[in-house]
């Protein structure tokens, strides 16, 4: 009898979880959204990350001084207000240890999600598979790129690719102390100086105890003066140097010995314990009349600085089209990142949200956006209009830019400093250190 009320009890039960499982099956299917095939295909997973709100850890990593460092995680605070669920971790440093972090996270694929990129460096990335091509993220709108003409765009690119979103345009100038120059009983030059008109303000400052200037970044101005030259830093293809005549690399560096030797440039030992960043530069520190560089740096040189300066093109701006715009630098997202989406997310709202911009102010650039271009204008300092109204003119007065450098381009430019300093130190003349650059760049970019 038990057996039979054991079994009559089972498949009872048997029925009944049956009968419960169809009608939930009912439920389910009658009370969701329905989801036609063209739905799913048009879900985008970063809009599916969102509305889940699914913790997010985003790693940035940037280079700079404090004060950019400062108002960077500004940004990030606000954009973690509006997002509440991404945490984002800032890695930031000088512009030299930046790279030297950067180098062994490479190697154990191990990059930051969003790493600040500069165009030295973009092929060497680029080139060697370490960055996530952006073009799928402008073309969904992850990017938006609408306000953002095509040249902005194609300085990010490696071929076909979008590896590097600009993060303003840049123009090299120079930057003086115009109250110190006449103090010391100089002229403020005019736009269309010269090397030697610069070379003349050398012992007018050395009498007051000024330098020139701390020293010039060698790769970035031996190339603009090659250009001045109607030559090129790199071949085309990228296997060799782009000019043959050594000779401009005399000239150039016969003129920069000279200015070392007269003592209106740092010493290589006083300028090895240098941090490159504005709080210890010596114009900012009132130690010399000039320093030459990238137009977003002067907000920045002022800012630290706390004295207006004036902003002149470099010599030779004006042969051979040698000025140019160039992409002050870039946010690229790394290929063994797993948020992607995210990242992706992050760099469109750095780009194009007016409020974000609001606190970066075109410090990295006059931004790329012409909506957030025109947003700023009543905002702007008279420091930040000076940039904004330079960058505005180098535009109407420039050339093209050279593409960006090629793989093995960041070797070339350690070459190019060593180099240097051994002609500095006398250890090399001028002309074997020609010949030397010459033969070991041409090894270094034969492997491309």
């Amino acid at each position: 009898m038990k057996k039979a009320l054991t079994g009559i009890v089972l498949l009872a039960l048997i029925i009944s979880l049956i009968g419960c499982g169809s009608g939930n099956d009912k439920e389910t299917a009658s009370s969701a959204p329905a989801s036609s095939p063209a739905e799913s295909k048009d879900a985008s997973p970063s809009a599916s990350a969102s509305e889940s709100k699914d913790p997010v850890k985003l790693r940035v990593a940037w280079w700079g001084g404090q004060a950019r460092h400062d108002y960077t995680l500004k940004v990030i605070e606000l954009y973690e207000s509006l997002n509440p669920h991404v945490t984002i971790e800032p890695e930031y440093a000088a512009f030299d240890d930046h790279w030297k972090k950067l180098a062994p996270n490479a190697a154990a694929g191990n990059l930051p999600d969003v790493i600040q990129m500069d165009i030295s460096y973009l092929s060497q990335y680029g080139g060697r598979g370490q960055l996530e091509d952006l073009t799928t993220y402008t073309q969904n709108g992850t990017i938006d790129v609408s306000s953002i003409g095509e040249a902005s765009l194609s300085g990010g690119k490696l071929g076909d690719q979008l590896f590097a979103m600009n993060l303003g345009s840049n123009a090299l100038l120079a930057v003086v102390d115009k109250a110190m120059l006449e103090a010391a009983g100089g002229t403020m030059p005019g736009e269309d100086w010269t090397w030697d008109d610069f070379a003349k303000l050398g012992p007018v400052m050395k009498s007051q105890g000024k330098l020139l200037m701390a020293d010039l970044r060698h790769d970035v101005f031996f190339p603009f003066y090659l250009r001045s030259k109607g030559q090129h830093m790199y071949a085309a293809d990228g296997k060799g140097l782009g000019y043959a005549d050594d000779q401009l690399f005399i000239e150039f560096y016969t003129r920069y010995q000279d200015w070392y030797n007269n003592g209106y440039l740092l010493s290589l030992d006083k300028l090895a314990q240098k941090k490159g960043t504005p709080e210890d530069g010596e114009l900012e520190l009132g130690n010399a009349v000039s320093t030459w560089g990238w137009s977003n740096q002067y907000i920045l040189s002022s800012t630290v600085a706390k004295r207006p300066f004036e902003i002149l093109p470099v010599p030779g701006w004006n042969e051979n089209k040698a000025l140019f715009l160039k992409p002050s630098m870039y946010f690229s997202i790394a290929k063994n990142s797993k948020v992607k989406d995210e990242a992706a997310k992050f760099i469109d709202f750095w780009v194009n949200n007016i409020e974000a911009n609001k606190i970066i102010m075109g410090e990295r650039g006059v931004p790329v956006s012409s909506k957030v271009k025109e947003a700023l204008k009543p905002d702007l300092t008279p420091e930040q209009a000076k940039v904004f109204d330079y960058v505005a003119w180098s535009e109407q007065n420039s050339g093209q830019m050279d593409p960006p450098n090629p793989v093995g381009a960041v070797e070339v430019d350690k070459l190019l400093k060593d180099t240097v300093e051994q002609v500095l130190y006398k250890k090399l003349t001028v002309e074997e250190g020609a010949a030397k650059f010459r033969e070991e760049a041409t090894k270094i970019l034969s492997k491309n």
